[in-house]
């Protein structure tokens, strides 16, 4: 296969060349089929000193000629490559068989006009068919680095409108649990508001970035069930557990922000004498597992509050499977005793970039 510069290795331009001599080793099995010959090691020497002459013109001149982005260069300079490839790698590789046999070919094929002009044409083909072979996996290579790219530019786009959205939805459910808390009690919509602020500088700032710790999502979390904590008073008691272990793991911003919402607006808020949110990470069979557990109205209680229930987990739907494919899990059950239990169960790598 023939490589972009990007993806240039010397491992790569082995195979290639050990492609080559499987290639050359066939060819002389063939001619020694139809033929035969007392001489086959020389014959043996002769396809390979040639057939990889040319492959390593051909390739060094690949290369050096190919613009960045490409596999292969313009066919205006592929085909001077190749015919001048074929002709310094025919003479260059006649030469190590001279040595080896202490003869020339040469002679040999220029007594036999009949003989030389199948060599010739053989060399040409066969040069022509290696050539093709690994022109067309390099460019299936390449097409498949382009759609790669456009696929990783489309998640891209996908992702920052997602998180464009998470952010004002995000912030508009907060200013409405303070519009509530303005009428209710001025002085503890006071001490709300300066708590929002630093919040909502710290999350947004947080948001702008494709991952950070865990630890910072905990942070987070921890700042907005403070703010809700100023509302509901008594009323919310919480509990977040990170083990040390897992602080510095790399999580996408706002992952866990839209179930705890949920479970603070939906589960527990509705509920007269409110209740306990516990929000959980630990490692599981090698994999980051985040849970989000409260003790709330329960899960269809919650579905009935409206829409904005089923935007938050769809968010996280999306972006889960935008930046881990089938690798990340999500789900979201009705606990047997009342409340709710979101899951997200993640690979323990960082997300895509």
């Amino acid at each position: 296969m023939y490589l972009s510069h990007s993806t240039f290795t010397w491992q790569h331009v082995l195979r290639h060349g050990l492609q080559v001599a499987l290639f050359n080793t066939l060819l002389w099995g063939l001619s020694l089929m139809a033929n035969g010959t007392e001489h086959w090691d020389v014959e043996l020497v002769y396809n390979q000193a040639i057939g990889l002459s040319i492959w390593s013109i051909i390739e060094a001149g690949r290369i050096l000629l190919c613009e960045p982005g490409h596999a292969w260069p313009s066919w205006s300079r592929a085909l001077p490559l190749i015919a001048g490839a074929i002709v310094v790698g025919w003479i260059v590789g006649s030469q190590v068989g001279n040595l080896y046999c202490g003869c020339s070919n040469w002679t040999f094929l220029s007594q036999s006009p009949r003989r030389l002009r199948s060599a010739i044409a053989f060399t040409i083909g066969a040069s022509t068919v290696a050539t093709y072979y690994f022109y067309s996996r390099g460019k299936a290579l390449a097409d498949r680095e382009k759609l790669a790219a456009a696929e990783r530019d489309a998640t891209l786009a996908r992702l920052s409108l997602l998180q464009s959205q998470l952010e004002p939805h995000m912030l508009f459910n907060t200013l409405a649990n303070l519009r509530v808390l303005i009428a209710m009690d001025p002085a503890r919509a006071q001490a709300m508001l300066d708590r929002l602020i630093a919040f909502l500088r710290a999350t947004l700032t947080a948001s702008r970035s494709a991952s950070h710790s865990l630890a910072a999502e905990f942070e987070r979390l921890d700042d907005y069930l403070e703010l809700m904590s100023v509302r509901m008073g008594s009323r919310l008691s919480t509990q977040l557990t990170l083990p040390d272990e897992l602080r510095d793991l790399p999580v996408p911003p706002l992952l866990l922000q839209p179930l705890v919402e949920n479970a603070v607006k939906h589960g527990l808020e509705p509920k007269v004498e409110g209740g306990h949110i516990d929000v959980t990470a630990e490692r599981h069979d090698g994999l980051l597992a985040l849970s989000v557990r409260d003790s709330g109205l329960g899960l269809g209680a919650a579905e009935s509050n409206g829409p904005g229930t089923q935007f938050g987990l769809r968010q996280v739907r999306e972006r889960l499977h935008a930046l881990y494919g089938e690798r990340a899990r999500f789900s979201i059950d009705a606990l047997p005793d009342g409340g709710t239990l979101a899951r997200i169960t993640l690979p323990l790598d960082p997300p895509a970039p």
